[in-house]
């Protein structure tokens, strides 16, 4: 498990643009977290660093948004979903086999539905008004790898500029 604190949304984007890079086509991100803690603010970083121009928005009302950059991104939000027969019922099995790279707010709400070898994300309020906690818990080998990259590059961008580099 990877923790990281952020201090501002300009950082908590920082970091989902850390892991940008690192993702694969089939790749599936699970987002949890209180409402209002960040997880799209998370996800615009993400696909900023997939290449994506497009503004990414909540989907919370549309249940999904597809953006395209250097892979294809579906950013999917289940929170106003009650069943996981309306999840089936929008194609959810075939997202699930796409070559998309899926990101999944509420995902928690749906685990049983997603398969084991995913990233799951926590995104938490910190004790001062800007501030959140991010905990990433990787479903296999390959996803640790990922965020260990990804940790050294965060830790990089979020280093004050007069800071030695992480070692």
């Amino acid at each position: 498990m990877l923790s990281l604190v952020t201090q501002a949304a300009r950082e908590t984007r920082m970091i989902g643009e850390a892991l940008g890079p690192e993702l694969a086509p089939g790749d599936i991100i699970a987002l949890g977290g209180e409402l209002g803690a960040g997880k799209t603010v998370w996800v615009q970083g993400l696909a900023a660093g997939l290449g994506v121009s497009a503004t990414v928005t909540s989907p919370t009302f549309t249940l999904a948004h597809e953006y395209r950059g250097r892979h294809r991104l579906l950013h999917v939000d289940v929170y106003r979903l009650e069943t996981f027969g309306e999840l089936v019922d929008l194609g959810f099995e075939e997202w699930l086999e796409s070559d998309a790279i899926m990101v999944i707010e509420w995902g928690d709400a749906i685990r049983p539905l997603l398969p084991d070898r995913r990233l799951e994300v926590d995104i938490r309020l910190g004790h001062r008004l800007e501030e959140r906690s991010l905990s990433f818990r990787p479903g296999g080998r390959e996803w640790v790898a990922k965020l260990s990259r990804m940790s050294r590059t965060a830790k990089e961008l979020l280093a004050p500029p007069d800071a030695p580099p992480p070692g």
